[in-house]
């Protein structure tokens, strides 16, 4: 499993803490709710992407009142009107990792400029849309826990199931499918006794830049200080990053 995969595994350590969980929760009900608005209404069985962003509020232990008031506010039955809009933004961190931003916002404005300040101060660079997308590819990922032998059995049976490739490295399977068969291949996951610790459809880079120290440094930065911003949702990078660096970021 690659540095950028690394990375991804450690933000979901690092967001254990209180103050953590409480932003996430918040970005969680964003998804949500735009996925009502834009996903074709609240109820999951006729909207994929609100089925998907309900699953992945469950998968992180978003309480059920959090995730119905959430369904409210996008179908707008809660008396509170608010105008987020998606946007997503591209450009470079230091070394020539691509990366992606994406965000929810009701001030399009404000978030621009947040969003610019870290790339400002830490060697990035932002550019126009397209700068960074084609080197991205959406897909369904999936990551499991659990003895290397059983990932190996379990990883082999999902390929019937839909899996296009998976990797298996030091107790996680990461299955990579088509976006339209992460729920299928999930399902075969759990059927064969799988713990499922995430599962999401997301931006996975066609080619990985291999990032020195210095400039692995200034990436994790930059790649933190944007996830800390209320408006972002969700950060891809395609830097390969040294393990002994994503430890240490770990412990941090």
């Amino acid at each position: 499993m690659s540095g950028h995969s690394h990375w991804a595994q450690i933000k979901r350590q690092k967001g254990s803490t209180d103050s953590k969980r409480a932003q996430l929760f918040t970005k969680l009900a964003r998804e949500i709710t735009i996925a009502v608005r834009q996903g074709g209404g609240p109820n999951p069985d006729f909207n994929t992407r609100l089925r998907l962003a309900i699953q992945t509020a469950r998968d992180d232990n978003m309480p059920l009142e959090n995730i119905e008031r959430s369904i409210k506010r996008g179908a707008g039955t809660d008396g509170k009107a608010d105008a987020l809009e998606e946007i997503v933004y591209e450009g470079y961190g230091p070394g020539g990792a691509a990366i992606i931003v994406r965000a929810l916002t009701d001030n399009r404005n404000r978030t621009s400029a947040e969003i610019r300040t870290p790339f400002a101060h830490n060697g990035g660079t932002l550019g126009e849309t397209g700068t960074a997308g084609w080197n991205f590819d959406r897909k369904g990922q999936i990551v499991v826990e659990g003895p290397a032998a059983t990932l190996e059995q379990m990883a082999l049976a999902v390929i019937d199931a839909g899996a296009e490739d998976f990797r298996v490295d030091n107790g996680v399977l990461e299955v990579v499918t088509a976006p339209e068969d992460l729920e299928k291949v999930r399902r075969a996951l759990e059927e064969q006794g799988a713990t499922v610790t995430s599962a999401d459809v997301t931006l996975l880079p066609k080619t990985v830049v291999d990032l020195d120290d210095k400039a692995a440094i200034q990436n994790l930065r930059l790649l933190e200080k944007l996830e800390e911003l209320d408006d972002v949702q969700r950060v891809y990078c395609n830097g390969n990053f040294p393990d002994h660096l994503l430890q240490k970021q770990a412990s941090s």
